[in-house]
């Protein structure tokens, strides 16, 4: 069974919905055990638990909250190389459009890669024009459909590469290629 970590950090609410969100496309992935954590109460244990993690952060000046940084620093560099081949995506909540959202799932990207952690982005449209490359993202709290489904999505693709690469399920290699009808 695959594990997935959604880590989180939200001071407004809107990277919380984001995660739960996230949550939701990670469970309709049948075999899949989800775990929520804010990152206020996340521990080292709930990383090494994980196979897949999501990790999600309100947007501060085009870059990752202080209080995840904090996280990676000061609690995960005990986990440093006894992490590596753990799979990790991102999200993020801007105050607006052109926030920086993308760049913040860049740096928590890049943060994970350190860690030796497998990323990716999402390639398929959730909406006219809206994707998900670097991760799902938000200006503000997650109203629309397509800002819904991005979220959804990107945690069903974590779920999907966790049983595919973690768990050995061959058949989902058929969904990843069919994008939302999996």
């Amino acid at each position: 069974m695959g594990r997935v970590l959604i880590l989180y950090d939200s001071r407004t609410g809107h990277t919380e919905k984001m995660a739960r969100l996230v949550a939701e496309g990670a469970q309709s992935v049948p075999g899949t055990e989800v775990r929520i954590r804010r990152v206020e109460s996340a521990t080292k244990e709930d990383v090494l638990w994980c196979d897949g993690i999501a990790v999600g952060t309100p947007t501060h000046m085009g870059s990752i909250s202080w209080k995840l940084k904090r996280f990676f620093d000061d609690v995960l560099i005990d986990l440093w190389g006894e992490i590596d081949g753990k799979i990790g995506c991102a999200f993020s909540s801007s105050g607006g459009w052109g926030g920086g959202s993308e760049i913040a799932c860049m740096s928590v990207l890049t943060v994970l890669m350190n860690f030796g952690f497998l990323v990716f982005g999402v390639t398929d449209y959730v909406g006219d024009k809206f994707t998900l490359h670097y991760g799902a993202v938000t200006a503000g709290e997650p109203r629309r459909g397509e800002e819904e489904e991005a979220c959804r999505r990107l945690g069903k693709r974590l779920a999907q590469w966790v049983a595919l690469y973690v768990d050995g399920r061959r058949e989902v290699r058929d969904q990843l290629k069919e994008g939302s009808s999996g």
